[in-house]
């Protein structure tokens, strides 16, 4: 059964999704307030990035894996192409997405591309989705459709918005929980979850394209998930978690790694994003990277052992970090955090444009 909602959760959830909120509340929409102004990226900090790890033919090159390509790197840089104004770069992203991530019986990504050893060619080697890059590549193109009215844009996202609900969404005991893939994550037991691809921020823009209540019940129900899944010293979300078709206390999900690692940083970040920043996961998230007793901020814990890792978080992990943390002490001065330029590879430079539009977009919503 959902935990019942703290009535300021229940108001960022509704303010999250608008056109699900009762309108005697008087909510209103937050963050994605696409115009056709000012940046909400800088656009130097953009081409930093986009000079590094965007091919002239719009892929994302995730250089420390392998230079794969994956649809959640897709969606991100077309999210922060849109942000940075940068129409072009934006449009050769979505041109490469769609010709070579595209699936042919739904409007989901394939989450996959591997280069061949030329690094001119290559396959997608696995076709099932991965949700959280369907999520993010919906949301940038709902927020370019308002940004550069653009129908087709819109149409596209509209139309992965609602396969994310016909194909993705379950009934676990009596929650409803997001899929991580369409694919191979339904045990006999239990149901494999990653939290962090409980996008928060991207529900409320996919909630008004394609209104239906099951958003709101992702969200409500994601957030009892979330203050149930948590673990170790620090009362941290794993990376992966199982949860049982009965219903009850979730666990780190066999197969995985028990850790708060290079995934679950990605919950304080998205409950930054949407106003939620002093939920339990996000504190949790605060005290660890926070805590007097760490030489260095540390990029990972075991949850096992509390051990956390022997090397220092790398730069997109503390630009988050100093978000989370900004966001669970309710202060407003802007954290000083990387240049993304400064990252030593493709996932900490995102993270860092994630966490300075997470920044800009929490700071709009509050007004």
């Amino acid at each position: 059964m959902s935990f019942p909602l703290r009535r300021r959760t229940f108001l960022a959830l509704a303010a999250a999704t608008p056109s699900l909120a009762a309108p005697s509340l008087g909510l209103g929409a937050t963050g994605d307030r696409a115009g056709p102004g000012e940046p909400a990226l800088d656009p130097e900090e953009w081409r930093a990035f986009a000079s590094r790890f965007l091919r002239p033919d719009g892929r994302v090159v995730d250089t420390a894996n392998q230079g794969i390509s994956h649809s959640e790197g897709q969606g991100w840089a077309l999210l922060c192409a849109e942000q940075a104004l940068d129409r072009e770069a934006f449009d050769s992203i979505l041109g490469w997405t769609r010709r070579v991530l595209g699936r042919p019986h739904d409007a989901l990504l394939s989450w996959r591309f591997r280069p061949d050893a030329s690094g001119h060619g290559g396959q997608v080697d696995d076709p099932n989705n991965a949700t959280d890059g369907d999520l993010m590549y919906a949301w940038a193109l709902l927020r370019a459709g308002r940004r550069w009215r653009s129908a087709d844009y819109t149409a596209e996202g509209v139309a992965v918005a609602r396969d994310v609900l016909r194909l993705l969404v379950r009934q676990v005991g009596d929650e409803m929980v997001l899929l991580p893939g369409a694919a191979g994550f339904e045990q006999r037991d239990h149901v494999v979850i990653n939290p962090s691809y409980y996008a928060f921020p991207a529900f409320r823009a996919l909630a008004q394209a394609v209104p239906d209540p099951i958003w709101l019940r992702l969200a409500s129900d994601g957030l009892s998930l979330l203050r149930r899944a948590r673990f170790g010293r620090w009362g941290l979300p794993a990376d992966w978690v199982a949860l049982p078709r009965t219903g009850g206390r979730p666990s780190p999900a066999p197969g995985w790694p028990a850790r708060f690692s290079y995934d679950a940083v990605r919950v304080p970040l998205y409950l930054a994003w949407a106003g939620l920043g002093r939920e339990p996961a996000a504190a949790g998230a605060a005290r660890f990277w926070s805590d007097p007793n760490h030489r260095r901020m540390p990029a990972w814990t075991d949850f096992g052992s509390d051990a956390i890792s022997p090397y220092a978080a790398p730069s997109g992990i503390v630009a988050v970090a100093q978000l989370a943390i900004a966001k669970h002490a309710e202060v407003s001065p802007m954290p000083s955090w990387p240049f993304s330029g400064e990252a030593k590879d493709y996932y900490s430079a995102v993270l860092t444009l994630l966490a300075r539009l997470a920044w800009r977009d929490s700071l709009q919503a509050s007004i």
